[in-house]
């Protein structure tokens, strides 16, 4: 069983979704907590560590065999989390392949807490990969508000254009799982890539027990964190 670790319940349906189209028969269990990120937001994502691992160790205890965080800002701190079962990003395949689009990577998001996380394990994977990469950020005002508000055709509206309007870069890089609808809509040549498609795939690598490379390296090399 794979469980996810989510930070809103508009995440469900659509790796529901991508389950039922690319992994036929697994297991998925949901995790949703909202005030998560919430918190993450006001204080830094370390300020929910603690929280983050008392979810892995549920997900664990209900017999999950690997966690897909799909939460952008939360990441790191799960990875570092020390869970006895692999926990994989959302997005490290995709800042994967972002990194071997070229050195020029845009990234687009629609929470700034977002930039941090997104733009480290990018340059983490360049570090893995040897290459140099430069990374800039751009916000998408007023996006992350639609979706919140359930818009989420109004909010995939608004980052396509953002990433239509990108110029001189490699490839273009939707932070945050929620953003991916927007990949349909963009009209820009530059790659736009997206996590939740390869996100899961790795996630189901993982629960069947073959971990992706930098998946077993971000582990091994994860600090323990403490819950008390």
């Amino acid at each position: 069983m794979l469980a996810l670790l989510h930070t809103s319940p508009l995440h469900v349906p659509v790796f529901e979704a991508l389950r039922d189209e690319d992994q036929p028969g697994l297991e998925l269990r949901h995790f949703v907590d909202e005030d998560l990120l919430s918190r993450a937001r006001a204080a830094g994502p370390e300020a929910v560590a603690a929280d983050v691992r008392g979810v892995l160790d549920r997900a664990v205890a209900e017999g999950a065999r690997a966690v897909l965080c799909t939460c952008s800002t939360l990441g790191a701190v799960a990875e570092a989390a020390g869970a006895p079962v692999p926990v994989v990003r959302v997005d490290r395949p995709m800042a994967a392949a972002a990194v071997a689009a070229g050195s020029g990577v845009v990234v687009l998001a629609t929470v700034a807490s977002t930039f941090g996380p997104t733009t480290a394990l990018i340059e983490e994977e360049a570090r893995r990969a040897a290459r140099s990469v430069a990374v800039r950020t751009v916000l998408v005002d007023g996006a992350w508000a639609r979706f919140e508000s359930g818009d989420t055709e109004g909010c995939d509206r608004l980052v396509a254009d953002a990433a239509d309007a990108v110029r001189d870069a490699d490839a273009i890089v939707l932070a945050q799982a929620s953003m991916t609808g927007a990949q349909r809509l963009t009209r820009t040549p530059t790659p736009v890539l997206s996590s939740p498609r390869p996100g899961l795939a790795a996630g189901a690598r993982a629960a069947l027990g073959g971990a992706d490379p930098a998946t077993r390296e971000a582990r091994a090399g994860a600090p323990t964190a403490t819950t008390g």
